[in-house]
């Protein structure tokens, strides 16, 4: 019998990561390319196949030897049809993506959240080696995550758990884009972050953090709200401050419920470094009951970027056996 591969996509707004690998895991070939979705849903789903293709020949592997394909996407989704009910960052609604593409490919796809597989590829490759129940978030642009109970994934009754940047933290806060007030996401995010400081902008203050937008304050990100903490900047440094006691809240209540061992935190607004982990870290001390709280670990994301797509390939080698 000749040997197998399997294939894993993470699929974003932005770009299209592709990788094959062997049965132990190793990456043999991969690709990254733009999303391009504003050209429409056929010519996403036909830069996913070219991708596929490319990776697939460049290692020099036939397609009878890939049993399956995982991918990767935005949701919510239905894991169980193979259908994207709604992907904001794609404008998509309803889309049988995996019939469209093993009608292309004939190849078996499997599909599952982005975030999901994120959190499948630390807990596999990464951070959560050895962990059988572990939480991972996501603190970006906007926050996701993904549970691992029992070394699997946890989907719950309609594939929606996991959306931790969606519990309500501030009853009365500001507007999420989800039509609910003050999710985790409206407040600790990278978007949070940078309205924020550009309501204070428009009123006076931070004048550091306008600085590094180079004077517009539409051009305010997280990222040069954090660079201006960095340079001292009194708002900067509060404003991190408030969304990291924030995140810390939002954890607090994540392991009082499930009581993990472990939390893995990953994303750009982590990378803003020990400003975020001291004060979350001091909340979650101050609100998680004594025994879930002294026995939970909190650990940085060790994958990067990475981790959609290697989720993506863990999840396609537990499906052909290929690991446990």
């Amino acid at each position: 019998m000749p040997e197998q591969f399997v294939i894993g996509v993470d699929l974003g707004g932005t770009k299209i990561l592709t990788a094959l690998a062997n049965r132990e895991g190793r990456v043999l070939a991969e690709q990254k390319i733009p999303t391009e979705a504003a050209k429409g849903q056929q010519h996403v789903i036909a830069q996913i196949v070219q991708s596929v293709e490319h990776v697939r020949k460049k290692a020099g592997v036939q397609t009878e030897q890939v049993p399956v394909l995982a991918l990767g996407s935005p949701g919510p989704l239905d894991t169980r049809t193979g259908v994207i009910r709604f992907a904001p960052n794609l404008a998509w609604h309803d889309l049988p993506i995996r019939q469209a593409l093993e009608r292309q490919l004939s190849i078996p796809v499997l599909l599952d959240n982005d975030a999901n597989l994120a959190a499948l590829g630390e807990h596999v490759y990464g951070a959560g080696r050895g962990e059988d129940n572990m939480v991972y978030i996501t603190v970006s642009t906007g926050i996701g995550g993904g549970l691992i109970f029992g070394g699997r994934l946890y989907h719950g009754f309609t594939d929606g758990a996991g959306e931790i940047g969606h519990m309500t933290v501030s009853p009365d806060g500001p507007l999420c884009g989800c039509g609910n007030r003050g999710c985790l996401e409206a407040l600790a995010s990278g978007t949070a972050i940078a309205r924020d400081a550009r309501e204070l902008a428009t009123r006076g203050r931070g004048a550091q953090i306008l600085a590094a937008a180079g004077g517009d304050v539409a051009g305010i990100t997280a990222v040069t709200v954090a660079a201006a903490a960095a340079a001292g900047d009194d708002t900067a440094q509060s404003i991190i401050c408030r969304a990291a006691r924030y995140l810390g809240i939002g954890i607090a209540n994540i392991i009082n419920l499930l009581n993990p061992s472990l939390v893995v935190l990953g994303g750009g607004v982590m990378n803003i470094g020990e400003p975020v982990w001291q004060n979350l870290r001091t909340e979650v001390r101050a609100r998680t009951l004594e025994e879930a709280g002294k026995s939970v670990r909190l650990a940085a994301a060790e994958l990067g970027g990475r981790a959609g797509v290697m989720g993506a390939i863990a999840l396609a080698l537990r499906h052909t056996g290929g690991m446990k």
